[in-house]
């Protein structure tokens, strides 16, 4: 994240023309950018609630071309993702999140870095958004000893401070989310978790117990359902008899939300996060978004929708577009700028893909170290008895 902002820091820089190392040639200043300005936003539709999240956004200058980057950024990766996957450099499983960033951008830009997250398999942006490095996540991706999970965790299994994964099993992370919700609760930090699962884990009967568990506890948990609508290859229509996830709690409170909207989703997340702190227990809320990839990279992704479809979703509501179009339409950014930034995103992803392709793979010594958190050395069986392995937390 430090990165991040010191390459819109220098962005910024050359624009108003102050010294970055660097002779520019000035054609506009800052004062030339409208600071800050609202935007109209669609109305959520809302379940067991009298009001919903506004429907206006402010947005300064320096929050979009923040999250513009994150966006970018994420974008960037998972194409870089695809490439070394398709090397066979990643191997495995491998979910990409093109085409959701809006969900975790505003997502991240709602919360405080101390409340919590965790997710499912497609989990690459999230972890990103909460402040995992890129080259650490290609590294992760590539098994190497400098991923952030050491080269073991792959894909599906990243992690960081607040942030709980990254889990492989279809809707496993909700209860586990509910659970992340209670100890807040137990805690008293004012803390909410934020639960995420995708329509295809929606009908997991785990999720309801959850549900139930949460709303006779009123724990701050903020259940998200990621509409992107297609669980694996199967349509949301083909697979669930009602589509309005939102309403899936019945006694807990809902919104559907404009997912590939950055500022729709940061103001639903918001309103959610202030019910939760509230002391009124928890929400549902269903991001309706989309994916340009097939679930995962062993699937082409065109054989149960069309090319016509996808290109349809780029064209009229690319989140990435939507907030650049917003920002150059009310003279918040210049084209130039955006190009800067594009420039150093490449370059910070392809710096990430050359740390990720040489860093060395983890040694056979460190198969099963961290095991357990803190605990004294233990000897771990092999793959036969003859054979044993060390343990160090």
């Amino acid at each position: 994240m430090k990165n991040m902002l010191t390459i819109i820091s220098n962005a910024l820089c050359r624009i108003t023309g102050r010294n970055v190392g660097a002779r520019v040639v000035v054609s506009r200043s800052f004062a030339d950018f409208t600071p800050q300005a609202t935007f109209d936003i669609k109305k959520c539709d809302v379940h067991r609630l009298e009001e919903g999240p506004p429907l206006k956004a402010e947005l300064t200058r320096e929050q979009g071309l923040q999250y513009y980057h994150i966006m970018q950024t994420v974008r960037r990766m998972e194409l870089k993702a695809d490439q070394l996957y398709k090397q066979k450099i990643i191997r495995g499983f491998c979910h990409l999140y093109d085409g959701q960033e809006a969900c975790a951008a505003g997502i991240e830009a709602a919360i405080n870095p101390s409340d919590h997250l965790i997710t499912a398999y497609r989990a690459h942006g999230y972890t990103y958004t909460r402040g995992v490095p890129i080259k650490e996540i290609l590294a992760e991706l590539t098994g190497r000893k400098g991923g952030v999970a050491k080269g073991k965790g792959g894909s599906m299994h990243m992690y960081a401070p607040h942030f709980y994964g990254g889990n492989g099993i279809v809707g496993a992370q909700v209860p586990l989310g509910a659970g992340i919700a209670l100890a807040c609760q137990y805690q008293g930090n004012n803390q909410v978790c934020v639960s995420l699962y995708g329509d295809g884990a929606a009908n997991q009967g785990q999720i309801f117990e959850a549900f139930n568990m949460a709303a006779l506890w009123k724990l701050p948990c903020i259940f998200i359902c990621e509409n992107n609508k297609y669980g694996m290859g199967t349509s949301v229509e083909r697979a669930s008899a009602s589509t309005d996830y939102y309403k899936r709690g019945d006694y807990i409170p809902g919104i559907r939300v404009d997912g590939m909207d950055v500022l729709c989703v940061r103001e639903a997340t918001k309103f959610a996060a202030d019910h939760c702190r509230a002391g009124k227990g928890p929400i549902v809320m269903e991001l309706q978004t989309y994916r340009y990839h097939g679930h995962s990279m062993s699937d082409p992704g065109v054989s149960y929708r069309t090319r016509e479809e996808i290109q349809e979703v780029r064209s009229k509501s690319d989140p990435i577009t939507m907030l650049k179009e917003r920002m150059l339409g009310n003279n918040m950014a210049s084209i130039e700028e955006f190009k800067e930034i594009d420039v150093a995103i490449r370059k910070e992803v392809e710096e990430a893909a050359q740390f990720a392709t040489s860093d060395p793979e983890p040694p056979l010594e460190e198969l099963c170290n961290h095991i357990f958190s803190n605990d004294v050395p233990l000897e771990v069986r092999g793959a036969h008895r003859w054979s044993s392995l060390k343990s160090v937390s």
